[in-house]
C-alpha cells in the first residue's frame, strides 16, 4: 500500500458536494488525507437539490454513523425520533407495525429536514483543514492511470487539472462522472413523481410514521417538529402537474382523502414540490482509480425511505476499507485491492436494497384481485410470525450483515 513516491494534488476528489459526497469526506478526515470536494452547485442556490426542504429519515446505522463521527448531538437536536412505523394499505384489511421499544431501540430512526442535516456538515466540513472544497466547479473530464488519475474541472471560466490516487463518483443517479469512468448504469422511469411538503395535524403524530398504500402510489407521512408531519406522496407522473397546481384546500383535501384520519384532519399544508422517480444501478461499482458511492451506484425509489442511509452505508464501508490498508501513516486509497475489497462488501447490501424497494412498488402496484389478497395476508403475518418482524426491522434500521466500524458507532481510528 505504500505510495510515497507518486506525487499528487490530492489522494483523493470527491465529484459531488451533497450528503453523501460531504459525509465521505467528513469520513475521511481522521485518517489525514487531502481531499478535494468538486461541487457543480453553490450550497445556497435556489437549484441545489441536495439541501432543500425535503425530509430524510436516517436509519439507527445512519445515526450510529454521524455519532462516530461527532456529529450527532447537533443533528439530533433538530431530528424527531420515530417510536413507531404503520404499514396498511387503503381499502384492505390489512396492517403491519414495527415499535421501537419491542425491537430494545430509543428509536427505529430520526427525521431530519435536509437543509438543516447540510448545515452540520457543511459547517464540520469547513473546519477540516485537509480537506478543500471547489464549489461551484464542474469536472468535465477523467482520465485514469495506473498509478494516479487526472480531473479537469471547469470553474468560472477557467479549466484546471487536478491530480490524485482516487476519483470517488458522489454525483447522483444520473452521474457524468460514472460515465467518465466507464461504468454504465440501468435506468428504469417508474412514470411517478414524489410530491413532498408537510403539513398541521389535528391529532399529535406521537412520533410515528405510516406508509400508507393507495391505488395511485405509496403515501408516506413522517413526524416533526412543531406537531407537523412531512408527507412523500407518490402520484403517477401525468397527475403531478394537476395536483401541483390545486390549491391548499383542494391539495389538501385530496391527500387526506388518501391517507385517511389516523391523525385527524390536515391543514396549514407547507410549500410542496415534486421529483421524478426512477430506478438506477450502475453495472459496476470500481474501475482502475475509481469508485461509485451513494445515488451514482443505486437510485432507489424512496418507498422504504432506504436510499441515503444506503449511501452513508457505502461511505461507511469505503472508509473503513481505506483505514485498515493505512500502513503508518501512508495508504494509496485507490489501490486495487481496496477497491476490490470494497466492491465485494458492498455488492449483496445494494442489490438486496434495490430488489427489495422494486419489489415493493412492483407489489402494491399491481390491482390483481389475487394479488391485493396476498398482500394483506402477508401483512398480517408480518405480525403474527415470531421473527418476521424482528428481521425486518432489523433490516429496516440498517443493522444487518457486515457493517462497518462507524455504521456500528465505532470511530475510524
Amino acid at each position: 500500500m505504500l505510495s510515497a513516491t507518486i506525487e499528487t494534488d490530492y489522494d483523493v476528489v470527491v465529484a459531488g458536494g451533497g450528503m453523501i459526497g460531504t459525509s465521505f469526506a467528513l469520513a475521511l478526515a481522521p485518517l489525514g488525507l487531502r481531499v478535494a470536494v468538486v461541487e457543480a452547485v453553490a450550497r445556497a442556490a435556489a437549484e441545489q437539490p441536495s439541501f432543500d426542504e425535503r425530509s430524510t429519515a436516517l436509519s439507527r446505522s445512519s445515526q450510529r454513523m454521524f455519532t462516530a463521527m461527532g456529529l450527532w448531538d447537533e443533528i439530533k437536536a433538530a431530528a424527531t425520533p420515530i417510536h413507531n412505523i404503520h404499514v396498511s394499505e387503503k381499502g384492505r384489511f390489512g396492517f403491519s407495525h414495527i415499535d421501537a421499544e419491542e425491537q430494545g431501540v430509543e428509536a427505529l430512526g430520526y427525521v431530519v429536514i435536509n437543509r438543516v442535516l447540510g448545515e452540520v456538515l457543511q459547517a464540520a466540513l469547513e473546519k477540516q483543514e485537509t480537506v478543500d472544497l471547489i464549489c461551484p466547479a464542474r469536472i468535465t473530464a477523467v482520465k485514469s492511470g495506473e498509478q494516479k488519475s487526472v480531473v479537469r474541472v471547469d470553474q468560472e471560466g477557467s479549466t484546471r487539472k487536478l491530480s490524485c490516487r482516487l476519483v470517488v463518483a458522489a454525483d447522483g443517479a444520473r452521474s457524468s462522472v460514472r460515465e467518465m469512468l466507464g461504468i454504465s448504469a440501468q435506468h428504469r422511469d417508474y412514470g411517478q413523481h414524489a410530491i413532498v411538503g408537510n403539513v398541521l395535524t389535528e391529532k399529535a403524530h406521537a412520533n410515528r410514521a405510516f406508509e400508507r398504500f393507495t391505488e395511485a402510489g405509496p403515501l408516506a407521512m413522517l413526524p416533526i417538529a412543531d406537531d407537523r408531519a412531512a408527507f412523500v406522496w407518490i402520484v403517477q407522473s401525468a397527475e403531478v402537474e394537476n395536483v401541483l397546481a390545486m390549491d391548499d384546500a383542494e391539495f389538501t383535501e385530496r391527500l387526506q382523502e388518501g391517507f385517511g384520519l389516523r391523525l385527524g384532519r390536515f391543514s396549514k399544508v407547507g410549500v410542496r414540490a415534486a421529483y421524478p422517480l426512477g430506478l438506477s444501478k450502475a453495472n459496476g461499482l470500481v474501475v482502475k482509480r475509481g469508485v461509485l458511492i451513494g445515488n451514482a451506484a443505486h437510485g432507489l425509489h424512496p418507498v422504504a425511505a432506504q436510499g441515503f442511509n444506503l449511501g452513508l452505508r457505502d461511505v461507511a464501508a469505503l472508509s473503513d476499507c481505506i483505514a485498515d490498508a493505512r500502513v503508518g501513516a501512508d495508504v494509496d486509497p485507490g489501490s486495487h485491492c481496496i477497491l476490490e475489497e470494497y466492491a465485494d462488501w458492498r455488492r449483496a447490501d445494494q442489490g438486496k436494497l434495490v430488489q427489495f424497494t422494486d419489489g415493493i412498488v412492483r407489489l402494491f402496484g399491481s390491482n390483481v384481485p389475487a394479488v391485493r389478497t396476498l398482500r394483506n395476508i402477508g401483512m398480517l403475518g408480518f405480525d403474527v410470525i415470531p421473527g418476521v418482524r424482528t428481521l425486518f426491522a432489523k433490516h429496516t434500521m440498517g443493522l444487518a450483515g457486515k457493517l462497518p466500524r462507524l455504521s456500528r458507532g465505532l470511530p475510524l481510528t
